[in-house]
């Protein structure tokens, strides 16, 4: 594993709510980030509570993302270590009451 997975595995591992995005949760950068702040606030989400991880501060973060999720845009959210999607799927899974239930359990 290489260090930037490794830095990558200890935040989703340590933070039970982890957005990988484009800015922050007070400034998102792009309008999926933005989308993705709304669905987790309207989730009961506390923002103290919320790890969020500006991509564009590092560029070994925003490519290592996409290597160790497998996964190609950011988006991305993590839920107690695991993968959950983009902001297509978070918003889907809101939707149906999903992720809600994700976040709690």
């Amino acid at each position: 594993m290489t260090t930037t997975h490794q830095r990558i595995d200890e935040l989703v591992k340590n933070h039970d709510v982890v957005l990988f995005m484009k800015g922050s949760s007070s400034f998102p950068m792009c309008g999926f980030s933005g989308r993705a702040i709304q669905i987790l606030k309207s989730c009961g989400v506390d923002a103290k509570t919320l790890k969020t991880v500006n991509v564009l501060d590092d560029a070994e973060i925003r490519q290592g993302i996409k290597e160790f999720s497998n996964w190609p845009t950011i988006p991305q959210l993590y839920v107690k270590g695991e993968f959950v999607g983009g902001s297509d799927i978070m918003m889907e899974m809101f939707e149906n009451g999903e992720l809600q239930q994700v976040i709690q359990s």
